[in-house]
């Protein structure tokens, strides 16, 4: 795909809002994802685009954090988003880096860089003092990129009902 760009520190992080419904437009079609992501599609590509940036939308609204959108800056396109999710875990809040979706097939290494970005993000606003990532135990690939990128696993769990590994790291 045309996104792909192997400059390091490619990606700016802005919040989700309705200019970004052409390229995710773009994104939706044909796109292998979908149905992780719990998208209907039945939907128009317009309507699944749109409804996306809704659902986007009101996560940061109702969140405080939420979603954001990753701009690779290079070329200025919408290649990803990242948030940062208050989630309950173990009747405790914790503020998790989130990714919505993040198009490997665009090129290798936006998880890390997303993962960067947010850590950044939440330093930058104190917006905790460590973050978690929440990861299925059968998912290797997200745990290498987890500890790649300074989290360490620190609990196991149950969350919605799946056996998950709590990713912990400081925000220093």
């Amino acid at each position: 795909m045309k996104y792909y760009n192997q400059d390091t520190q490619r990606l700016i992080l802005r919040k989700m809002h309705k200019d970004d419904i052409k390229e995710w437009i773009e994104f939706f079609i044909d796109n292998p994802l979908e149905i992780y992501l719990g998208i209907d599609v039945s939907l128009p590509t317009e309507t699944k685009a749109t409804n996306w940036i809704d659902l986007q939308l009101k996560r940061y609204a109702t969140n405080d954090f939420g979603h954001l959108a990753a701009i690779e800056k290079k070329t200025g396109h919408l290649v990803g988003v990242g948030g940062l999710i208050k989630r309950d875990i173990n009747s405790k809040e914790e503020l998790e880096i989130a990714y919505s979706i993040i198009p490997q097939f665009w090129g290798n290494g936006y998880a890390t860089e997303i993962s960067k970005q947010m850590k950044k993000y939440a330093i930058e606003n104190k917006l905790s003092e460590s973050l978690i990532s929440i990861i299925s135990i059968e998912n290797t690939p997200s745990k290498k990129v987890a500890l790649k990128n300074g989290f360490q696993i620190s609990e196991t769990a149950i969350y919605k009902g799946m056996n998950v590994d709590i990713f912990r790291t400081k925000c220093v």
